[in-house]
């Protein structure tokens, strides 16, 4: 089982338990602004998550963590890396993504796990490049990726919706931690 800790986090791969509190992040319309066409998930929706999830790790060896505070072990969200099938135009590419609940925002937690991730992309699973992808407008997570010291690539529609986002990406091969 793969894990990762940082000075605060525990990043792992999904338990039955976490359907719960995964659950509660993602019906949080302020979590999900953000995330696909900004609609929430329920349990059923969030189930079906976790399985792709899991699904992902099983078939790349990678996919989302699933991160908890060490001192706690609440769930706080999901931090990892997935292939962005979604948006055929960065094809063929690794994307980082987070998503953490609100009161886990801004007590710099995304970037903690996100370094970590980064970290694992390059040293166990050998990533020479990874993007990220956010809608135009995100600051949050335009503070993320600038700590993470990706560069800006390119702006792309979301296929059907017409959405802005921005691809950023990091040659992990001058990555430095």
């Amino acid at each position: 089982m793969t894990e990762i800790r940082t000075p605060r986090l525990l990043l792992r791969r999904w338990t039955d338990d976490d359907l719960v509190p995964l659950s509660e992040i993602n019906a949080d319309p302020e979590v999900m602004r953000w995330i696909g066409d900004g609609s929430t998930l329920d349990l059923d929706e969030t189930a079906d998550a976790i399985e792709r999830w899991e699904d992902e790790w099983d078939e790349e060896g990678f996919g989302p963590f699933a991160v908890e505070l060490l001192a706690s072990g609440e769930l706080i969200g999901a931090v990892g890396l997935t292939v962005p099938q979604w948006l055929p135009e960065v094809m063929p590419a690794v994307e980082i993504t987070w998503r953490l609940g609100r009161p886990f925002w801004g007590q710099g937690y995304a970037s903690e796990a996100a370094q970590a991730t980064l970290e694992f992309a390059l040293q166990d699973r050998g990533l020479d490049r990874v993007i990220a992808v956010n809608r135009a407008g995100n600051e949050e997570s335009e503070n993320v990726i600038r700590k993470l010291g990706m560069e800006s690539e390119r702006r792309v529609e979301v296929p059907g919706s017409g959405a802005l986002l921005d691809v950023h990406f990091i040659d992990l091969t001058e990555y430095e931690a």
